[in-house]
């Protein structure tokens, strides 16, 4: 026996792209960071300063340091839910201002529940489970570092000098494969559930198991796009955070078309 949210969730359908596509993602989402102007550039203006102001504080606490850029990062596409909505507003001819911004924010509080007993709270339940999984990270990672060695780590600094440039053993290799395997189900998680939260009347559950759909039918291109994601946040991160100014809404806006390209959600309720 079928159910409401069954039918719903088989009406949207995966589409197959090329493996070089998210490089179009990207060339489209730096038109539109230059089409929206300064209302995309606060995005990344933002994150900049919380990055610097972060580094700033917890510079002699790697931990702390650590925590707070995972949860920055594996929140990010919640908190670029705005950059998706500039680019919606493009794609239907709208006129771009701060408003569209405010309005995606206050839309998300006002939305009354649907007749799937869902509403725009879903995106607030999404970004605590991705919370708790940005603290099971750093806790595995704390713990994973112990175990490898006999320094106990509290600083920057000694991470360099004991982990990445260690002379003996693959401890930085490890870590990194530790850290690929576990962001690799909340990429899949969130690649495009949240810029499908914003656009159609679901519930989390269903953005997530569309998100993870496309990227089991596009393993090659999402893994690209995951790279390109990754790259672009530590170049932007290593120039005392400047390039986050860029990075972020050209990444931002890309996401908004690796969802168009990547789903048809065209039988689904729009928001």
């Amino acid at each position: 026996m079928t159910t409401a949210f069954d039918d719903q969730y088989k009406s949207a359908s995966v589409k197959t792209v090329d493996v070089l596509r998210p490089f179009t993602w990207l060339r489209m989402g730096w038109h539109d960071m230059l089409r929206c102007g300064w209302v995309s550039y606060l995005h990344g203006i933002l994150f900049a300063l919380f990055g610097g102001l972060v580094f700033f504080l917890a510079r002699e606490r790697f931990w702390l340091l650590a925590g707070a850029f995972t949860g920055v990062l594996i929140i990010a596409p919640i908190m670029a839910t705005s950059l998706y909505a500039l680019s919606r507003a493009l794609e239907r001819g709208e006129p771009i201002s701060f408003n569209v911004v405010v309005n995606t924010w206050n839309q998300w509080q006002k939305s009354h529940t649907n007749k799937l007993g869902d509403d725009y709270w879903c995106l607030i339940r999404l970004g605590i489970l991705l919370a708790f999984a940005a603290t099971g990270w750093v806790i595995t990672s704390a713990a994973f570092i112990t175990l490898i060695t006999q320094t106990p780590i509290n600083t920057p600094a000694e991470f360099v000098q004991h982990i990445i440039l260690a002379k003996q053993g693959w401890a930085f290799e490890l870590w990194l494969a530790l850290g690929g395997v576990l962001a690799a189900p909340i990429f899949a998680s969130t690649v495009i559930s949240v810029p499908v939260l914003l656009d159609c009347k679901v519930n989390m559950f269903q953005a997530i198991l569309l998100s993870w759909r496309a990227v089991m039918e596009n393993p090659l291109a999402m893994g690209v796009w995951a790279a390109i994601i990754m790259f672009a946040i530590f170049l932007g991160s290593v120039f005392a955070f400047l390039g986050l100014i860029v990075a972020i809404p050209v990444l931002g806006h890309a996401s908004w078309y690796a969802y168009r390209d990547l789903v048809d959600t065209t039988k689904w309720p729009k928001r």
